[in-house]
């Protein structure tokens, strides 16, 4: 009799799961093509500051500024160079004696601001790591010589000492200094 109600009951079930309405299949799902751009996306860098704009962008360099404006070297110092600026600080012009940026600032004296700025400028890009171990002579753009050096306590031009180096620009390097360079007098 056991075996007559398992026959049953699996009659049943067979017979109940007949009866069940069909379960629809889910329509596939569609998965969108991306095609891959023609030209790989390329970032572009951003293009670095004019040596002009460096300084302009740094409140340390207002008087700097100032001074290339007024001697009519904005210009030049935009323009492809290369150029290795030696940078003075507004604390480099403030040690100056009183009333010395005044009067250079003053337009009767700008071929005279021009010939103190240019003193601060070489032709061509030296990095702090392409200075000489010893004192050496180098041109500077108003054609009068400037020792550099990268010696044991940092490096120097003339009697200023680096106290920054290598920020880049577009057209060259500056080396921030913490001195006005006063070109020779002969």
């Amino acid at each position: 009799m056991k075996l007559h109600a398992l026959l049953f009951a699996a009659a049943s079930a067979f017979a109940l799961s007949a009866c069940q309405p069909a379960v629809e299949a889910a329509p596939p799902v569609e998965v969108p093509v991306v095609e891959a751009p023609a030209e790989p996306i390329v970032e572009e860098p951003m293009a670095l500051p004019t040596i002009v704009e460096l300084a302009a962008s740094n409140p340390d360099f207002s008087t700097l500024v100032a001074a290339v404006q007024a001697a009519g070297l904005a210009e030049t110092l935009s323009g492809p160079g290369p150029y290795t600026v030696f940078a003075p600080t507004n604390a480099a012009f403030a040690a100056l004696p009183a009333g010395t940026v005044e009067n250079l600032l003053k337009p009767e004296n700008k071929d005279k601001l021009a010939g103190i700025l240019t003193y601060h400028v070489v032709s061509g890009v030296t990095k702090a790591a392409d200075l000489p171990a010893t004192a050496t002579d180098v041109t500077t753009v108003n054609g009068k010589m400037v020792k550099v050096v990268a010696g044991a306590d940092g490096a120097k031009v003339g009697t200023a000492k680096v106290v920054t180096a290598d920020l880049e620009a577009s057209n060259g390097v500056i080396h921030v200094i913490d001195t006005v360079l006063m070109p020779p007098a002969k």
